[in-house]
């Protein structure tokens, strides 16, 4: 038997589990531990305990630290279940700040209050109310795996609000100012990059991962199963769709049915002048001496300046998508296939990111239902000023 149950109380009981020799000094080391309840409640403890020993998962309650815990939770949870750049940004967070100011704190210690006031402080110390609700993400994953583990009896961050992040207004292009940013992009070597962006509602992430085999000039569309990511080491990955509808096919516009055969043709004989492999693999938008990815920074650096060439408002890289669905929205297009699309998980989603653009649209469905009645309402008199 590995372990002992002792009754001390009418509702306690004492469990002492062998844990086997000590490894540095040779000696037998046992965990005790009381639990409250009924002997069932004791022994479904002591049966916890010896599977999470011998799985290696078991720490002594009081002995770790939060900041031994979420080493240990990166290098046995992060790194084989998580995206590399997740990681990195979760690695980011707990090396700058949890560790910092938690990491002394028994984890079994933790308590709702200590989350509360280190999101306070994160915040007087001048990181945004979006910041700290990822550092809250974090901690409340990592709490959970904790619990999930049987190192903690419940997740604190449950008991925890994050600050609340006021919704700022969307920054888009109308037509005439997509078509004067394009109009200065055509000296530059991104014009058909920014174009499908444009016209396209694409990633930068995804437009940056296409090949030349995801791209029927013939059918006119692209099919979209993954995205490009660079790694604090200036390595790059690729990463398949976060969801199903992450992985979409996406009808091409004329227009950029056109310039993106332009572009290919142009690739193709500049690879052939530099003998170099042109094929399905390719990527599209490349460095094409060598078929290397493009850096993400460097073309959204291309993208500001750009937009400061034609002398437009600035706006990010990520809203040409949201001005290509607050376009199609205004056009008329049905929700359905905007969230197609854009990849969007849920129609919901789309609905929520551009309620902007639901007024209008809700004005002209009222005007095109009762044009079904116009025939009945002929004698209605024109509205006067009432005022």
């Amino acid at each position: 038997m590995r372990g002992t149950i002792i009754k001390r109380s009418n509702d306690s009981y004492r469990i002492k589990v062998s844990l086997g020799k000590d490894s540095e000094t040779g000696k037998y080391i046992s965990h005790y531990e009381t639990v409250k309840g009924n002997k069932k409640d004791a022994e479904t403890r002591l049966n916890e305990i010896i599977n999470q020993y011998d799985k290696g998962l078991f720490v002594k309650p009081g002995k770790v630290t939060l900041s031994d815990y979420l080493d240990r939770w990166l290098q046995d949870y992060a790194r084989p279940n998580l995206a590399p750049r997740t990681r990195e940004g979760y690695e980011m967070m707990i090396r700058q700040h949890l560790i910092k100011h938690l990491g002394n704190l028994p984890l079994t210690a933790l308590r709702p209050e200590h989350l509360q006031k280190y999101y306070s402080e994160r915040l007087l110390s001048g990181l945004s109310a979006q910041t700290v609700r990822h550092h809250h993400t974090l901690i409340h994953k990592a709490l959970q795996t904790a619990l999930e583990w049987g190192l903690v009896s419940r997740n604190v961050a449950d008991s925890v609000k994050p600050p609340k992040v006021q919704t700022k207004d969307m920054q888009i292009w109308n037509v005439d100012e997509i078509d004067n940013f394009l109009q200065a992009a055509k000296d530059t070597p991104y014009y058909a990059l920014f174009h499908l962006a444009l016209f396209s509602g694409m990633r930068r992430s995804e437009l940056l991962a296409l090949r030349w085999q995801d791209v029927d000039l013939i059918l006119a569309e692209i099919s979209v199963n993954r995205s490009l990511h660079q790694l604090k080491d200036n390595t790059y990955i690729f990463r398949s769709p976060k969801t199903a509808k992450g992985r979409r096919t996406i009808a091409l516009t004329p227009s950029s049915s056109l310039i993106l055969q332009d572009h290919y043709l142009k690739c193709k004989d500049l690879s052939a002048k530099l003998d170099i492999a042109f094929n399905d693999d390719t990527l599209v938008f490349c460095h094409i001496e060598n078929g290397k990815p493009l850096r993400p920074d460097t073309i959204t650096r291309a993208w500001a300046l750009t937009a400061i060439k034609a002398k437009l408002k600035p706006i990010r890289l990520h809203d040409a998508r949201h001005s290509h669905a607050s376009l199609m929205l205004k056009q008329g297009i049905h929700p359905k296939i905007v969230q197609e699309r854009l990849g969007h998980s849920s129609i919901a989603i789309t609905l929520d990111t551009y309620s902007h653009v639901t007024p209008g649209l809700q004005q002209a469905a009222a005007k095109r239902f009762d044009e079904a009645f116009t025939k009945g309402y002929n004698d209605i008199p024109v509205l006067q000023n009432i005022h």
